[in-house]
């Protein structure tokens, strides 16, 4: 039996010792330690942000432990937006809304390079303004008619 073809095979057999270095790196974190924290709360975060087919995808994509770190949590029935989501990160972390940003910064930039472009598409065309930013890609806003 023959499995199913995947997006990225090459990045999909990222372990999560090669996820935690590539954010380690990305994050300029001292530690391993500090870029596993990072790692397991953004991924919950975002957790509670993504359902549907793009919930799962994503986690196909992720090392095992990042995928249960992202599946463990249940979608909250509001989405937040980007800015939202970093508050909401700060808040639950206990850091600052700077901190915060970086650590998405650093997860969500090897999670992106994970996901591929066209998941990615999916994933930012699912949640509300804000979070395109935090993926590192570009927000293209539709200008709104004069009224």
């Amino acid at each position: 039996m023959y499995d199913q073809p995947r997006a990225n095979p090459s990045l999909a057999a990222m372990t999560f010792d090669q996820m935690l270095e590539r954010v380690r790196y990305e994050g300029a974190y001292p530690t391993r330690e500090r870029a596993e924290e990072a790692v397991r709360a953004v991924l919950a975060a975002l957790g509670r942000q993504i359902t549907g087919d793009e919930r799962v995808d994503l986690a196909q994509c992720l090392p095992v432990e990042a995928a249960l770190a992202l599946t463990a949590q249940i979608p909250d029935t509001e989405q937040l937006t980007g800015w939202g989501f970093v508050k909401d990160l700060a808040a639950r972390t206990g850091g600052t809304p700077a901190t915060a940003r970086w650590d998405t910064g650093a997860v969500l930039a090897v999670v992106s390079r994970l996901a591929g472009p066209d998941l990615l598409a999916r994933i930012l065309h699912q949640l509300p303004g804000g979070y395109a930013l935090l993926f590192g890609q570009a927000e293209l806003l539709q200008p709104q008619p004069a009224a």
